[in-house]
Parts: C-alpha cells; structure tokens; sequence
C-alpha cells in the first residue's frame, strides 16, 4: 500500500523492513519468533541519511517508523490497522510462528503502533486507517483524502477491545495474552 501511494504521488518510498535486510541492519536474529531483530540504532541513521539526500516527497512503510523518523520530518503518520482476527489468519497463512502471530495480534488490539505514532508525532499528523477487507485502492483513496485535505487526520476511530468486548470474547482474548 505504501508502495502505491509512493507510486501515485511519485515520492521517494523507503521499506524500513527491507531496509534492515538488505543493508544488515540488526543485532542478529530471535531464533524463538524467526526474526531479524533491528538495530534501531543504525536504521534511524541510515533513515535520516535517506531522507536528507531524498528530493520531494518520502513515503517511509514499517512498523519501527516511530522508532527512526525523527519528528520534524513527519508531515502525516498513517497507522494502517486491522482487525485482529484477520489479522490472524492472515500471519498464519505466511506461516508466523505461533507466538509472534499472538504478539502481533495483541499488539494490534491493544493499539500499541497507534499509541506510539501519537506519542511521537502528535495527534493532529496521525491518521487510522481501518484497513479490514479494504484493498490497496480503497486504503490509497483514504490516505490521498487526508493529504488533499478532505478529510481531517482522526485517532479513536478503531476499537477492537471494544469490538471484543461487544462480542463477549473480551476475556478470552485476554488470557491468551496474560504473558504481557
């Protein structure tokens, strides 16, 4: 989706998880979830690098962009979310292990990349985007909304303890994360 956007804007377009791997930026590798631990260090480096040498517009994609954008750099943060069911089946199928699905999926319920946008950037530049059963087209035409101004940037707008409680899975879910 970042890619599309970067295409139909024809800005700069940064993957920050290719990144790490194409340049070995990391610390090594968690062997008990299958992946690449970045080094935070490095990538923000490296990011700041990009961006200084970058021309027009930059669409930075990954989840550590709050972790290596620097502020003043952010014009709009777009937090993509999902919900956590599908975003379940949708880890299984490219076959996540079990527990890196779990702290995927709880990290989406419990708004953590959504917190930590507006910890960092602000509430007025973050956007959420509901992007469950939306394809690429329809989360592009959201984005493209705010950045033309017709509509306003807008945090609160997803709620999936909410939408769990509602359903009365609440607690179910909740135990299945109680090694936080």
């Amino acid at each position: 989706m970042s890619k599309a956007l970067a295409d139909r804007l024809e800005a700069s377009y940064i993957s920050l998880t290719d990144l790490v791997k194409d340049e070995d930026l990391t610390l090594g590798v968690d062997k008990e979830r299958g992946a690449l631990i970045a080094d935070l260090r490095k990538l923000s480096k490296r990011v700041k690098d990009l961006i200084s040498k970058a021309t027009g517009d930059i669409i930075v994609e990954g989840h550590y962009a709050s972790d290596v954008v620097p502020p003043d750099r952010a014009s709009y943060v777009f937090v993509l979310r999902r919900d956590p069911r599908d975003l379940k089946v949708k880890l299984e199928e490219r076959e996540y292990g079990e527990k890196k699905v779990l702290e995927n999926v709880a990290s989406e319920a419990l708004d953590v990349c959504l917190s930590n946008a507006v910890d960092r950037y602000g509430v007025e530049r973050v956007d959420e985007i509901d992007m469950t059963g939306l394809d690429v087209e329809g989360v592009v035409r959201e984005i493209l909304q705010v950045l033309n101004g017709q509509t306003p940037t807008r945090v609160g707008k997803v709620d999936w303890l909410g939408v769990l409680e509602a359903e009365g899975r609440l607690d179910e879910f909740l135990s299945k994360i109680n090694w936080l």
